[in-house]
């Protein structure tokens, strides 16, 4: 169990034998929180005392602030050993978060084929399988006998990120299929590779959108994907630790658009006072001009409300109800897109079910409103033009709200926009000029 306490104790104590010790027990994504917690030069001091292979691990899973602070700090033959130590998808994500001072110092130190295979992984587009992918995997020929495999995986085996899935290909590197080292163990040692590995397998394009290599591993259950070029020549694999912190990093951009911010490369506390006020200042000022055009509206319907000043204390319930109901449909539709569940071609289908639901809800919100104002005011045809008004609302809020996102989805914007501040603002005035339209049309005004 990581004790936090007791290192900082013994950091404090200065004990340094007692704190490697204990140090050196601990799972590498433990000790890089711990060293999260940490000023920069106690975190580079306890850095320094992790073996080689346990820093280069640690490493890989701080954020890249610290890595920064500890590249930094370092000697041309540390830096050297980190880096030729990384898997080449760490040493590539983490190059691609440095200045250009940091990266030149670090390729510098780096190995001649480490360097090529780094440089070879940017020049990926950000956010594709290719950029993602990692050369380090194990490949075989498949006319070798499976005893041949085994000796084959363990000498370059330990060298890999994983040896789960050995990937089988011609002499020109084109992918000729799969075999799991399961598969492999359970097979005749004197059969021959071709003879039991898998041809019927799933690929990537390097070019392929990483959250569309997400749904894959989603979909057909995997713990790595291979990654081809163009001319289906094996290029790379993508593990299943990357594709979490895609799906992660996917989820939280979504999310960030739909509460109407920019979305953040770095974790909250980090995140400087300026970066938070410029993420959110856009959509704020968006949304606050859009929000005019309600005090426009109602500005239109000031007879209406002096003739009946009862109609005002209406409008916060049936602009609230409106926006949650939209933004309700635009979640769900949002979430069924990015599931892969719903597509463009379920524009009608998805018209007609938010269409049938809004009158379901519409309508019993509505008998419930008109209830209400029959009770406490004693007049009906004012029930009657709040209830109509909260029907049509909530129809239109939901329809919008279902609509909106797959019409983002097929103009190639993110659906995550047509989100729930936007769609309210929308929402907020429909609802207004329904509303005084019917009072105006039902009640003495």
């Amino acid at each position: 169990m990581f004790n936090y306490n007791m290192l900082l104790d013994d950091l404090g104590s200065k004990q340094y034998q007692h704190l490697q010790t204990e140090l050196l027990q601990q799972n590498p994504a433990d000790i890089a929180g711990f060293l999260e917690t940490l000023e920069s030069e106690k975190a580079v001091v306890i850095f320094r005392m992790l073996t080689k292979d346990t820093a280069s691990e640690v490493f890989a899973n701080l954020f890249p602030e610290t890595q920064r602070s500890i590249i930094e700090a370092l000697t041309d033959k540390e830096i050297a050993a980190i880096i030729n130590e990384l898997y080449l998808d760490d040493a590539a994500d983490f190059i691609e978060e440095m200045p250009a001072g940091i990266v030149k110092k670090v390729l510098a130190n780096a190995r001649e084929d480490t360097r090529a295979q780094i440089n070879s992984l940017l020049q990926y587009p950000d956010n594709s399988a290719g950029s993602i992918m990692t050369v380090e995997f194990v490949d075989m020929p498949g006319d070798i006998t499976i005893a041949e495999a085994f000796g084959r995986i363990r000498k370059v085996g330990p060298d890999k990120e994983t040896i789960y899935t050995c990937y089988v290909t011609d002499g020109t590197r084109h992918l000729e299929g799969v075999v799991s080292v399961r598969k492999l163990l359970l097979s005749d040692s004197g059969a021959r590779v071709r003879d039991v590995m898998d041809t019927v397998f799933v690929a990537a394009r390097t070019l392929d959108d990483q959250e569309a290599v997400a749904h894959q591993f989603k979909k057909y259950d995997l713990l790595s994907l291979p990654v081809v070029d163009k001319e289906d020549r094996l290029v790379g694999i993508i593990t299943i630790d990357d594709i979490i912190d895609v799906v992660q990093e996917e989820a939280t951009e979504d999310f960030e658009k739909m509460a109407a911010m920019r979305p953040s490369e770095k974790p909250y506390l980090r995140t400087g006072i300026l970066s938070l006020a410029r993420n959110r200042i856009t959509w704020l000022l968006i949304l606050m001009i859009s929000g005019m055009i309600t005090g426009g509206i109602m500005r239109q319907y000031t007879a209406a409300i002096a003739a009946v000043p009862l109609l005002v204390t209406f409008v916060p319930m049936i602009t609230g109800t409106g926006g949650n109901a939209g933004s309700q449909s635009s979640t769900v539709v949002i979430r069924g897109m990015a599931l892969n569940e719903i597509g463009a071609q379920d524009f009608v289908r998805i018209w007609w079910k938010e269409l049938r639901t809004s009158l379901v809800v519409g309508a019993l919100l509505s008998a419930v409103n008109f209830v209400r104002v029959y009770l406490q005011e004693g007049d009906m045809m004012l029930g009657f033009a709040v209830s109509a008004s909260m029907l049509l609302t909530v129809i239109i809020a939901q329809t919008l709200g279902g609509l909106l996102p797959m019409v983002a989805r097929v103009c190639r914007a993110d659906p995550a926009v047509m989100a729930a501040p936007l769609i309210s603002t929308m929402v907020d005035a429909v609802s207004l000029i329904i509303f005084f339209s019917i009072a105006r049309l039902i009640l003495p005004v």
